[in-house]
């Protein structure tokens, strides 16, 4: 039997992958932990513990109580927020996954997942259907941490045997957890403000193209790739994985299909140039290969979904 452990479920990702794990293993199985308490659907649902993920001594007494087989490890500082604490956010974005490394080669763990993201690449990486494998020079301290864990990983898997999983996550839309302080985090601000106001003042430019995932894609992607047959995966860094390209003018056209009076003003801040340096499309063919992504929402659908959901909750 599993014994599933989940680093970081109070975020953006944790919190709806938890459930879905929860779904598929059985709730006792499935340990949620974060430095601040979960919500309802989490805490009373199955385990929670308070951890910080920077405490090694009780991370391993978790691992060993609970005699954990897999742990999905999410917690971090995003993109925006480390700029603002660049020397704290390596801290905790790099000595929390070595914890978690090192814990998964001294109890042999089964599987490790760890999060990447679209940051790893640069200004000098080609932006249009972005390979694979390509040139990488992130500019940020959050793109600087994430290569240097995709190597980690790597290298941990080469090294030591273990079961490194990862993913480059594209920004993450969802209507159950609000956004977390990342560059991508418009694509959900939006939606929220439309309902609530009628109208938003994004703080990227109207032509800023940027790969974006709906959540139900991005669990299912997580899930699907830990259950993939190890001899079948191809690389342990982490995949490429593609989702939808769009800027937020295209976004906007998409909301006013279904609220024509809704209105969309621009005013950029330091996030503009982080996303000037990122990827506008992504080649996910890899992943696609090995183990078999693909995606249920477009944009369309997507769009639909957001703003039903969030009148509901908001209601």
């Amino acid at each position: 039997m599993e014994k599933i452990l989940v680093i970081g479920c109070s975020g953006q990702i944790g919190s709806e992958l938890t459930m879905e794990l929860r779904k598929r293993y059985g709730n006792n199985n499935v340990i949620a932990t974060d430095i601040r308490p979960a919500g309802a659907e989490v805490a009373d649902s199955g385990p929670f513990e308070i951890l910080d993920v920077l405490d090694a001594s009780k991370l391993q007494l978790i691992v060993e109580h609970e005699k954990i087989t897999q742990i999905y490890h999410l917690a971090a500082i995003l993109s925006g927020n480390a700029e603002k604490r660049p020397l704290q956010s390596w801290d905790i974005n790099m000595r929390s996954l070595m914890n978690v490394l090192e814990l998964a080669r001294e109890h042999h763990l089964k599987k490790i997942f760890w999060p990447s993201s679209i940051a790893v690449f640069g200004p000098t990486t080609p932006r249009q259907n972005t390979p694979q494998y390509t040139v990488m020079e992130p500019n940020t301290v959050y793109g600087i941490s994430k290569l240097a864990g995709e190597r980690w990983i790597e290298y941990y898997f080469n090294k030591y045997g273990v079961d490194t999983r990862g993913l480059r996550y594209p920004g993450l839309i969802s209507y159950k957890t609000e956004a977390g302080g990342g560059t991508t985090d418009y694509a959900v601000e939006i939606f929220y403000e439309a309902v609530k106001h009628g109208k938003y003042e994004c703080f990227l430019g109207p032509d800023t193209a940027l790969p974006m995932m709906f959540m139900p894609d991005a669990i299912k992607a997580t899930i699907d790739l830990m259950e993939a047959d190890s001899s079948k995966l191809s690389l342990r860094s982490s995949y490429n994985i593609a989702g939808i390209s769009f800027t937020p003018k295209i976004l906007a056209e998409e909301i006013k299909k279904h609220m024509p009076d809704f209105t969309i003003s621009y005013k950029p801040d330091f996030r503009q140039a982080i996303a000037d340096s990122w990827p506008a499309s992504i080649d996910d063919n890899v992943a696609r290969q090995d183990w078999g992504l693909h995606y249920k929402y477009d944009l369309s659908k997507m769009t639909q979904v957001m703003l039903e959901e969030i009148r509901k909750k908001l209601n």
